[in-house]
């Protein structure tokens, strides 16, 4: 599990294919700090730790990405030279700072608009029409791994809908958020909680 606080931005190194695509990742982390087989979000993937190395400060750490991960995350997202959000998994005690993450991509959204407010980045962001029902005004969602409150949602006509996000000054700098653009797609997990509302609600029907 995971909070969807970025810790740090990582960058795809090298790639190779074994089957699955074995990505090497550089990072600012220590990497006696870093566990084989911890688990470690990237862009909001939860992926698992094969290899590390490296320094403090200047470190790496090896994934391996299956056909299925890379099918159903950004497209581009597993390239050379790619910033990725990274967040090691939540430890018993830590700070519970955004909401409860499960490193799982539900779908790929698109950004329709971005635009500068008060200093802050104003970003609506076009979800599938299967993630529709999952988005609510004030609730929480994940995007590229980052921890967000939808700020409003408009339904579109062909069943797809458009939610609205703030992004302070901070996260933009400290995320991959603040280089988006219109027409860049990103990684959409819902909040877990509408995932069993939503079951439960089918269910009862």
């Amino acid at each position: 599990m995971f909070t969807g606080i970025v810790t740090a931005i990582g960058t795809v190194a090298a790639i190779e294919q074994r089957g699955d695509l074995h990505v090497r990742i550089a990072c600012p982390f220590d990497p006696e700090r870093i566990a084989i087989g911890a688990s470690i979000a990237c862009s909001g993937v939860c992926l698992t730790v094969t290899e590390r190395g490296g320094s403090a400060g200047d470190a790496w750490f090896a994934v391996d990405v299956s056909q299925e991960t890379v099918s159903r995350t950004v497209p581009g997202q597993w390239e050379e030279g790619r910033k990725l959000n990274l967040e090691p998994s939540l430890r018993l005690g830590d700070e519970l700072g955004g909401h409860l993450v499960t490193g799982h991509v539900d779908a790929v959204g698109e950004v329709a608009e971005r635009r500068s407010v008060d200093g802050s980045i104003h970003f609506e962001i076009r979800a599938p029409k299967a993630l529709a029902p999952f988005i609510a005004a004030k609730g929480s969602i994940t995007v590229d791994g980052v921890s967000l409150t939808v700020n409003a949602v408009e339904d579109e006509a062909d069943g797809s809908a458009r939610f609205a996000l703030n992004i302070i000054p901070h996260t933009g700098e400290v995320t991959t958020l603040g280089a988006l653009a219109e027409g860049d797609k990103v990684n959409l997990e819902i909040d877990v909680l509408a995932r069993y509302l939503k079951r439960m609600q089918a269910l009862a029907g």
